[in-house]
């Protein structure tokens, strides 16, 4: 898979809420009710993660707060891969 161009991210970011690109990858800090709701959270972003064979960088902090980084470490940088990852994020919230 081909790392994007910043052009590619910037576009891809449009279709996400919240996401962000920094060294060089793309990232969203989520906050839940509780403790329990976080972790629920992580462990479900773990077995899709798991079902795409690509793992993100999950930092969960605070006693309710989760922060998601993604890139494709293979290919350098951000690939669809990742956006295809952050957008199945998305829909778990839904």
């Amino acid at each position: 898979m081909s790392k994007l161009n910043q052009d590619q991210i910037s576009s891809n970011l449009l279709k996400l809420c919240g996401w962000s690109y920094e060294n060089g990858a793309i990232s969203k800090q989520f906050q839940f009710k509780d403790f329990i709701e976080a972790l629920s959270f992580v462990n479900a972003i773990g077995l899709e993660s798991e079902k795409m064979d690509h793992h993100p960088d999950i930092l969960m902090f605070a006693w309710n707060k989760v922060k998601i980084t993604i890139s494709t470490h293979d290919a350098g940088g951000v690939t669809e891969k990742d956006f295809s990852l952050a957008q199945k994020i998305e829909e778990r919230l839904k």
